[in-house]
């Protein structure tokens, strides 16, 4: 009897990455399609699936790491639900009743706690007991992992939604989070980046000063995640990380946010091997979708 087989899915806030793959990780089909309206890209991604489960078999187990913020308590009656998404019209969208006609179990997470589950199974953070992964692009969120599984409370982490320490002489721009204006999302996004500049982090004019003011900010929330987590390390990712000199700036001024207070070997001199960017670059995210599968195989 062959390898179960898992349906995969990265949601994200653009598009869709659908995988079919063995429990082992292999990849059997790919595809991605735009994220537009739930009637739209539901039936896009159950298309994907019928075709693919005539190719290679029934699906055994769906993993989806999601945007959000989604409902993802398993003991909840809304698991898998859409709740104050600001996504036009997903809110009440709910992956179980999409994918209820092809009777396997479904594990629901965020997106960022997918990339952290891939990380920490296959790239940046194997070896850790506790990992953080944060991405900085269109939004900002953080996905902790212990021991391979995710950690919450009564609903997902909301890290990009903190407010970090300003100087208003330094930057009077007012943030653009419509729920809190100047919280971390609201400053150092990249919406945020490209509404206050005009432009993406590595093509403003002076260009030095706006990479240290972005990396402040993330800083904050690399310093918080430290005290509040101690994980083994942090993994930024996310499209706004790509600026130069971005990772370097919050390496420098998280260390001294830190101000030496906490001694340990995994804090490394100039923090170059704890915090790191991703090792699977764009793949984190079904990668952790298909170890979502695996858990709802309960292996």
């Amino acid at each position: 009897m062959g390898e179960k087989l898992i349906g995969a899915v990265e949601a994200g806030g653009t598009k869709f990455i659908l995988a079919l793959a063995r429990s082992s990780g292999d990849i059997l089909a790919r595809t991605r399609v735009p994220t537009t309206v739930p009637a739209v890209t539901f039936a896009a991604m159950r298309e994907f699936f019928d075709q693919a489960t005539g190719a290679h078999g029934p699906i055994a187990s769906f993993g989806i790491a999601s945007f959000g913020p989604i409902d993802i308590d398993p003991a909840s009656s809304a698991y898998g639900t859409f709740t104050t998404t600001p996504k036009p019209g997903w809110s009440g969208a709910r992956f179980h009743d999409a994918l209820a006609g092809f009777g396997a179990p479904i594990t629901v997470d965020t997106d960022v706690n997918g990339a952290a589950l891939g990380e920490w199974h296959s790239g940046a953070g194997q070896g850790c007991g506790t990992l953080a992964y944060t991405t900085i692009g269109t939004g900002i969120g953080t996905g902790l992992v212990r021991d391979g599984r995710s950690l919450m409370g009564f609903s997902h982490y909301e890290s990009g939604h903190i407010r970090p320490p300003r100087d208003l002489a330094r930057d009077p721009y007012p943030g653009k989070c419509p729920f809190h204006a100047d919280c971390l999302e609201g400053l150092a996004s990249g919406p945020a980046i490209a509404d206050r500049w005009g432009a993406s982090l590595d093509q403003v004019d002076n260009r030095e000063d706006a990479v240290e003011l972005i990396g402040s900010y993330i800083a904050h929330l690399a310093a918080a995640l430290v005290l509040l987590h101690m994980p083994d390390r942090l993994i930024f990712g996310g499209g706004v990380m790509h600026a130069p000199g971005l990772i370097a700036s919050v390496r420098r001024q998280c260390e001294r946010q830190l101000a030496g207070y906490i001694v340990d070997p995994r804090l490394d001199d100039g923090l170059e091997r704890y915090i790191v960017a991703p090792g699977l670059g764009d793949d984190a995210g079904i990668t952790g979708a298909i170890e979502l599968g695996r858990q709802a195989l309960g292996e």
